[in-house]
């Protein structure tokens, strides 16, 4: 089962991709993961990536294809993997079609705007020991404070409000046309975002037919 997870940043796909990962035995491709990867273990396409990252620039489309290629030749794909983070674009989408990459479901986590909001501004990170809270879904039991280690929490750069804002309009601009290049292929299922973690697991397992 070949797959790709698509969604809006704090959809929940990171979550469900590890959970489904266990369930079909077959694992998540994580393009910052693999880039990261492919830099550390020096591959052709790694030392371009790194020169790219070095200077400050975004990995062009076809270093990325060619990082994702590599690692799905690898053996503990013969199975089927799950690919979260790409593609963005739909010329990042043709290119890994193009390349001979092809899906069996395309699942879209969808989520209104305003509960990522709600969800990404209220979450508090621990300082010290990384641990993570959330204001309303899990408050620490002194407001704050960490309750493992009693450090400080912090309000995360990536979740300040005007972050998430900009996030979500990039998400809305990019990949949003994503789900129409799917759903022509016919492989596009979407998924209800905004319900407990195992009720959405049930609702992508059921899509896929497992």
């Amino acid at each position: 089962m070949k797959l790709i997870l698509l969604g809006a940043p704090g959809a929940g796909k990171g979550t469900q991709a590890e959970i489904i990962s266990k369930k079909l035995g077959i694992p998540t491709i994580s393009t910052g993961n693999i880039l990261r990867e492919a830099i550390k273990n020096g591959t052709p396409t790694g030392l371009k990536a790194k020169s790219f990252m070095d200077n400050g620039k975004l990995v062009p489309d076809d270093v990325i294809i060619g990082i994702v290629s590599e690692r799905v030749a690898c053996e503990d794909c013969v199975n089927g993997y799950i690919l979260d983070g790409v593609p963005r674009t739909i010329p990042q989408a043709e290119a890994l079609e193009a390349a001979g990459i092809h899906f069996d479901a395309v699942i879209s986590i969808e989520i209104e705007d305003s509960v990522i909001e709600a969800r990404m501004t209220g979450r508090r990170v621990c300082g010290k020991c990384g641990a993570s809270f959330h204001i309303t879904a899990n408050p620490p039991k002194a407001e704050g404070i960490c309750d493992l280690c009693g450090s400080e929490l912090v309000i995360r750069k990536d979740d300040a409000p005007e972050t998430v804002k900009n996030r979500l309009k990039v998400f809305h601009a990019e990949t949003e046309a994503l789900k129409d290049f799917y759903n022509k292929l016919g492989i596009l299922k979407l998924v209800e975002g905004n319900q407990p973690i195992d009720a959405a697991t049930k609702d992508i397992l059921a899509a896929l037919g497992v």
